[in-house]
């Protein structure tokens, strides 16, 4: 069994501010930490499970967060950005038996986590994708399904864990936090890595092929800009219409597509 990891922060357990998950701060080292432990647990869980290869994807900011000393030995590490489309989920492929997402978090236009966002968080308010607010686990979760591989397991905040489960109630989940205003209320640490282990490994254990997603026909994208000047310089993108201001919309059957525009505009 071939299993991909695709790890980012700010749905790991504890995290609150913005300063806990960028290089440079004083606190950064601590929550780190705790994703590297996190994903760690993910991979023990996915060999417990019968897992022979496992490829991790460091998915937050720069892509140089998880230390390559941290990550088993039998498992590969991408660092960095390579540009591909996939982004967070980038080289994954058919040959992929199941995806696993940890630290994801809430949208951007939702208020269940402090750090709620939707790939930019500086530039773009929201995206929704055919009327519906879009996570970054949605947006990969599509992605992954071009390439029929299934979403098995997804750690976060408890708000994403149920948009999860509207998508595929299948879908193994783990809340560790729920957010309320610009605080969190999480789990112990300890508890949250343990549970990693376990839930990922029960998720490797059932069933794949009840994880899959299927992609709608059609996509009608919604991309809502903080400043009007980053709107219109988008809209110049082929296919893209400016509805307002700082309003964009994006319409194609082809999902990969939505990915490039979203490349190059987000």
């Amino acid at each position: 069994m071939k299993v991909y990891i695709s790890a980012d922060i700010e749905g790991v357990t504890g995290v609150t501010s913005w300063s806990e998950t960028e290089k440079g701060h004083s606190d950064y080292p601590f929550f780190v930490q705790q994703m590297e432990n996190e994903v760690r647990a993910a991979c023990q869980g996915a060999l417990n499970a019968g897992a022979n290869e496992i490829w991790v994807k460091d998915a937050h900011d720069s892509g140089r967060n998880i230390s390559p000393e941290k990550v088993l030995k039998n498992v590969k590490l991408i660092r960095g950005w390579s540009g591909h489309p996939f982004s967070m989920i980038q080289e994954l492929d058919d040959s992929f038996d199941a995806l696993m997402l940890i630290g994801y978090h809430s949208c951007g236009g939702s208020n269940h986590n402090p750090l709620a966002h939707t790939m930019n968080p500086t530039d773009v308010d929201y995206i929704k994708i055919n009327g519906d607010y879009a996570s970054e686990f949605l947006i990969h979760a599509y992605a992954a399904a071009t390439v029929g591989v299934p979403v098995a397991f997804v750690s976060g905040d408890m708000a994403l864990c149920n948009q999860v489960k509207e998508t595929n109630h299948n879908i193994v989940t783990l809340g560790v936090k729920g957010g309320i205003g610009n605080s969190t209320i999480s789990i112990n640490n300890a508890l949250a890595i343990e549970l990693m282990e376990k839930k990922s490994e029960e998720s490797l254990r059932a069933d794949l092929k009840q994880y899959k997603i299927k992609l709608p026909e059609s996509f009608e994208v919604e991309i809502q800009y903080s400043k009007h000047g980053k709107a219109y310089r988008a809209s110049f993108y082929p296919g893209i219409k400016q509805i307002a201001p700082t309003k964009l919309l994006f319409n194609t059957k082809d999902y990969f597509e939505v990915l490039r525009m979203m490349l190059f505009l987000t």
